[in-house]
């Protein structure tokens, strides 16, 4: 049937295409997963696609190089979103309003069709597919969770009453967090904690907002686990019971889902007074102006957005759909609890995606060790926030200033380099 369907497509667009379509992507690179791409996931599409994956200077300098020709070769651009804005600024990306009104239904989250805009009022991608991080707790925390909080719609006060509660009960601090020398506590700052209570990542990163956010944040590592300073991967202490609740990218709480999924249950990070802040890693699907058939790359669009093929690349190369799917049985159970977690983060009504960081070159490292840093002075040293804040403010400033990074969401766009206010 889905054969039948995608050659009735491919008659309504006009029949068979003189020649493949050029699918350019920065992403599913690895030879593995580029082969699945190949032989698995555009199997059943009923026209020619000529995978190409290449790391990101190569595929914006193909890009740009076709744009001054005048004589384009590529038909779909596959890349994160922060992959795009180059191409965007200089007006080499075609308007998908007309694609996106025909697929809208599908049920793209609406925060992941925004960011596609890519500041502008026309859909300059469509989402493609993500990845992000998501929380997991013991079967046997949940008795201890608050009377009324909802595990889909917890906030930080839910969160701290209800390590507290398990604390309380048991002796044992069993919140964990992955602080340690290889895990990504910074992640977790700068996309989760700092937007849902700044609505910010970078600009109010010294604001009384932000004062108030550590002062919760101290309240609430009194009753996580002292081992977390040490936890890069938090599906090892999951499994080995020292902690009942924890944070984490989804591949690094994998492996105990997969293996004790009757175990777990997996469920959105919480919401602060500004919405829901979380960090997808988002990756789009756009159409380049010089594309050579655009009604045979906008097929491909549709395509890989079909919820049938959003589960297949779930399965096949890990990433999570972006579209409304009805996980089947089929579904390992441990990545389909991932899954669902993931799909309720992103479509939550205060959801607040907050990006990873764009334009700073060399500098990424620099910039997640302020926030680090940040945590430590604060968090484990018990310094003065206010203190603390105003000197990480200024080496948060210094970064900004020397790679002249623009502001990216949630922050508003900016003149220049984002301002630390």
């Amino acid at each position: 049937m889905r054969k039948l369907l995608g050659l009735a497509l491919f008659a309504l667009l006009g029949g068979a295409w003189a020649q493949r379509v050029v699918f350019l992507s920065t992403q599913l690179r690895p030879i593995e997963e580029a082969q699945k791409v190949r032989q698995v996931i555009l199997k059943d599409f009923p026209g020619q696609v000529q995978f190409v994956p290449e790391d990101y200077p190569v595929w914006l300098n193909r890009v740009l190089a076709e744009a001054q020709t005048g004589r384009g070769t590529v038909g779909v651009l596959g890349g994160l979103h922060g992959d795009f804005p180059p191409l965007a600024s200089r007006g080499l990306l075609e308007s998908l309003d007309g694609l996106f009104a025909r697929l809208k239904g599908r049920g793209f989250p609406l925060s992941f069709v925004e960011l596609g805009k890519l500041g502008t009022r026309e859909q300059l991608y469509i989402p493609w597919m993500q990845a992000t991080y998501v929380m997991v707790a013991h079967k046997e925390a949940l008795r201890y969770l608050p009377q009324g909080a909802d595990l889909n719609a917890l906030t930080y006060e839910d969160l701290k009453n209800w390590a507290k509660a398990i604390y309380e009960a048991t002796g044992q601090r069993r919140l964990g967090f992955p602080a340690g020398p290889g895990g990504l506590i910074h992640r977790f700052l700068q996309g989760y904690l700092y937007p849902s209570y700044t609505g910010s990542q970078v600009r109010r990163f010294k604001s009384p907002e932000a004062e108030a956010m550590w002062r919760d944040f101290q309240e609430l590592w009194r009753y996580v686990n002292p081992r977390s300073t040490a936890y890069e991967f938090m599906q090892e202490p999951l499994l080995s019971g020292e902690v009942w609740i924890a944070w984490d990218h989804a591949a690094r709480l994998k492996d105990a889902l997969v293996q004790r999924p009757q175990d777990f249950v997996a469920f959105p990070a919480p919401a602060g007074p500004k919405g829901r802040g979380f960090m997808p890693v988002v990756a789009g699907l756009a159409i380049p102006k010089t594309a050579p058939d655009k009604r045979a790359a906008e097929a491909l669009i549709d395509y890989l957005t079909r919820p049938e093929v959003q589960l297949l690349t779930l399965k096949e190369v890990g990433f999570f759909p972006v579209v409304q799917v009805a996980y089947g049985e089929d579904l390992p159970q441990g990545i389909r609890l991932l899954a669902q977690a993931v799909s309720a983060q992103a479509s939550a009504q205060d959801a607040l995606p907050s990006l990873l960081p764009v334009g700073l070159g060399d500098k990424g490292g620099e910039f997640n060790k302020v926030y680090r840093d940040t945590f430590t002075r604060i968090v484990i040293r018990g310094e003065n926030v206010r203190r603390a804040l105003d000197l990480e403010a200024q080496n948060l400033a210094r970064i900004l200033r020397e790679t002249g990074a623009p502001c990216w969401p949630p922050d508003t766009p900016s003149q220049g380099s984002c301002p630390v206010e």
